[in-house]
């Protein structure tokens, strides 16, 4: 099983983030393909740098349901007033933490996704995930490498 923790936060809190929604949330390589340009879009028309200067400078990577629909996105912790960005609702409670670590910053929020949708969350049988979202960060690793966090609010699962 993998290594995760549980932590507990005490207020509701904010994201702001450029993001894309999914008509078909099992569209893999689709949904892929949309987060990736927008990702480059939102990098070479400078919004996420100006996001990340209002911030604290640490980028995550979002998945929410945003109007009923599957949405990933680029943002910050906090709330901002930029153009184009969404802001989103994160609520007080326990959040399952799980942890990576990597050589490639790029795939690693990614990877750390893909193990917890791939099984992890069926594994863990004392929480379950209650959304409405999740974010992952990536940041230098003081070893070399990569670091990241994934995120998720949960519930404790009553015997």
């Amino acid at each position: 099983m993998s290594n995760y923790s549980i932590k507990t936060i005490l207020d509701n809190y904010k994201m702001t983030a450029f993001g894309v929604s999914f008509e078909d949330f099992n569209d893999w390589a689709g949904n892929a393909a949309k987060t990736a340009a927008r990702k480059a879009e939102i990098t070479e028309n400078g919004k996420l740098a100006e996001l990340l200067a209002l911030a604290d400078g640490q980028e995550y990577q979002i998945n929410y349901v945003l109007d009923g629909k599957a949405w990933r996105g680029f943002g910050v912790m906090g709330e901002f007033d930029v153009e184009g960005a969404v802001v989103l609702d994160f609520l007080a409670g326990d959040y399952l933490v799980v942890s990576g670590t990597g050589a490639d910053k790029d795939h690693l929020a990614d990877g750390i996704t893909g193990k917890v949708f791939g099984g992890m969350l069926q594994e863990i049988t004392d929480y379950k995930y209650v959304g409405p979202g999740n974010s992952t960060f990536v940041k230098a690793a003081e070893n070399g490498g990569f670091y990241g966090e994934m995120w998720l609010r949960a519930q404790k699962v009553e015997d």
